[in-house]
């Protein structure tokens, strides 16, 4: 499983005791070729980690030799010091691998506003680069870990090639990307202009549209990185919808295991007049706060749907407006609909259709409830 299936890739994870609680902490993913074809996107905050912001210049070349991912902090808003400690960390990887700092990219994740322990990192990475492994994919996703209470990894195989991937996010995920760090990997023969057309085009419909708390980060990172050990050249669309379903499996996991929540609520807008109206609609939806609430105390209040719908620009006429909850059209025609009492919202899984009655277009929406330990955790994570 996850980055380490693919041919042609080690991994490493590590405590570099950048965690006070000695938790793993320090990550090493590496392409050992013979290709090093590389595409990424990025968070869309305008306020952008040093690590984001010497990523996406590496990224410019197309061309990615390894990645060295942290947890234990974010290395954000940390001004031109920071950006230093982002440079000489790929430096530092760079030395103990024998490659060019500038085909390394550094991602971090954690607390905003605090400079990283670089005395602790640094040597780190040099621990991390000793324990390189075709099968330490698991150990390295693991340590991007924070809140997240489980590791995560997904992988398809196909014929003759293979794509696998890890992700951290528990928190903070909403669209632009969502909280979170991936690495995909694949031992396909692409180019880095057919990685980016499949990664852009899978982010789209999949971590795009994970929407657990309406918060966008500054450190959003998803890489993809092709060694074309198998030597395998994919059909183009094959190689698309292979990177489209390890993204939808990460993004599911992510959800998943989002702070706090006790209800996974999948938001499908159907009848719209455009995607982008489905999009806003569903992103409106899975925002508001009233209805995640009601979510979490299992009440089916298809009102606050209406309301969450009326706020978009949308096309639509109120009073033809239908919702259904765990598919009871608690809602028809902009009025009362089926008998609320026979929705059933015992399981973790709530499922709300939106049908706007104004065209054949349509998308779906993860979110969660709204929990008292979401609270929690959110008010007592710098501590």
């Amino acid at each position: 499983m996850s980055v380490t299936a693919a041919q042609g890739f080690t991994a490493a994870g590590i405590a570099a005791g950048l965690k006070e609680n000695g938790n793993p902490d320090l990550a090493l993913v590496v392409n050992n070729g013979p290709r090093l074809a590389a595409a990424g996107v990025f968070t869309s905050n305008r306020v952008k980690a040093a690590p984001v912001v010497w990523s996406e210049q590496v990224l410019k070349g197309g061309t990615v030799s390894a990645v060295v991912l942290n947890s234990g902090g974010a290395n954000a808003c940390t001004g031109p010091l920071g950006f230093q400690d982002t440079h000489a960390t790929a430096e530092k990887a760079a030395e103990a691998l024998g490659h060019n700092a500038g085909e390394v990219a550094v991602a971090s994740t954690g607390l905003i506003g605090l400079r990283l322990p670089m005395d602790k990192l640094l040597p780190g990475i040099d621990r991390a680069a000793a324990e390189l492994t075709e099968h330490g994919g698991e150990k390295a996703a693991i340590a991007i870990k924070t809140t997240d209470s489980v590791h995560k990894t997904a992988v398809v195989t196909r014929e003759g090639w293979t794509v696998g991937g890890m992700a951290k996010g528990a928190g903070m995920l909403a669209p632009g990307l969502a909280t979170m760090l991936v690495v995909l990997t694949t031992d396909a023969e692409v180019p880095a202009a057919g990685l980016d057309a499949a990664l852009r085009a899978a982010t789209r419909t999949t971590f795009d549209r994970v929407d657990s708390d309406g918060c966008m980060s500054t450190n959003d990172t998803v890489l993809l990185l092709a060694s074309g050990a198998s030597g395998v050249v994919p059909d183009t669309a094959a190689f698309a919808e292979a990177v489209r379903t390890v993204c939808d499996d990460l993004a599911r996991q992510l959800i998943g295991d989002a702070e706090g929540a006790s209800k996974d609520i999948r938001i499908e807008v159907v009848g719209a007049a455009s995607e982008d109206d489905a999009v806003e609609v569903g992103r409106s939806i899975a925002r508001n706060n009233l209805l995640k609430c009601a979510i979490h105390g299992e009440d089916p209040n298809w009102g606050r749907v209406l309301s969450a719908i009326g706020t978009t620009s949308a096309v639509f006429e109120p009073d033809q407006l239908n919702v259904a909850i765990n598919d009871i059209w608690v809602c028809k025609n902009g009025s009362v609909g089926e008998d609320r009492e026979l929705v059933d919202m015992r399981y973790r899984e709530v499922r709300i259709t939106a049908d706007l009655a104004a065209g054949t277009e349509s998308a779906v929406i993860w979110a969660n409830d709204l929990t008292a330990d979401y609270v929690h955790e959110n008010s007592a994570y710098s501590s």
